[in-house]
């Protein structure tokens, strides 16, 4: 029997679902709420005959789509996305997201900012006033990794090497993750071109002024939020 927590993150993962169209090229997510979507995608392929093609962001997913039957594909063979359905550890009201937790930032920044359309899917617990609760995941080049991160420490977090079975956790990538825990993210995209700039930062899991909906349910109770097209025009 699922939690509650997790029969919302199939909620929104099947919602999303329902904005796929026949003959789209989609940029699929890495997450928990991207697995349902995942589901509820081939389940739809196999019973109406749904013809797309994805472009996964990380090893997991690649090896969830395969075995669910989706049809994969890679950057040599396309040169735009029409649409990518991703999670988000936090997102912000103005539907701002922090990303990473998984480690697979890199590759779904890539995916997010080429698409058309990126539609993000939560439960909500993730949706929060400001970010920053959750530790920033920042991509490193491992050579020089602890240079790199007293720099990135300058800028008020403590960041702290990602290790996983007491190893330090390679990126899809082959790079290092230092989880940054800063006391509030107050202006995402001013510290994200901070952190950019730092010799050594391959990508920082801020994802600012790219979301067009978030799909997020808590209790049950499912909420579509859309990007204010004024703030997308004032950005640009």
């Amino acid at each position: 029997m699922l939690t509650q927590m997790e029969t919302d993150k199939k909620i929104t993962g099947e919602e999303a679902v329902t904005y796929i169209k026949d003959g789209m090229i989609l940029g699929l997510g890495s997450g928990s709420t991207v697995n349902w979507m995942l589901e509820k995608l081939a389940e739809r392929i196999k019973n109406e005959g749904l013809q797309v093609k994805g472009i996964p962001t990380s090893k997991k997913t690649e090896r969830l789509a395969k075995k669910l039957g989706i049809s994969l594909i890679d950057f040599t063979e396309v040169e735009r996305i029409d649409l990518a359905i991703d999670g988000a550890d936090e997102v912000d009201p103005n539907l701002n997201l922090l990303k990473g937790g998984g480690g697979s930032l890199v590759r779904e920044k890539i995916v997010d900012v080429l698409a058309d359309k990126l539609i993000i899917t939560v439960d909500g617990s993730k949706m929060v006033p400001h970010l920053g609760d959750f530790p920033l995941p920042i991509e490193v080049v491992p050579y020089g990794w602890n240079i790199t991160a007293k720099r990135i420490a300058v800028f008020g977090c403590e960041p702290v090497i990602r290790k996983q079975d007491e190893e330090v956790f390679i990126s899809d990538n082959g790079n290092y993750i230092l989880d940054c825990k800063f006391e509030k993210i107050l202006d995402p995209k001013k510290l994200h071109q901070h952190l950019k700039a730092i010799v050594g930062v391959v990508e920082t899991g801020l994802f600012v002024g790219v979301t067009d909906k978030v799909i997020s349910c808590r209790s049950g109770s499912m909420e579509v939020l859309e990007r204010n097209i004024q703030e997308l025009d004032e950005e640009e």
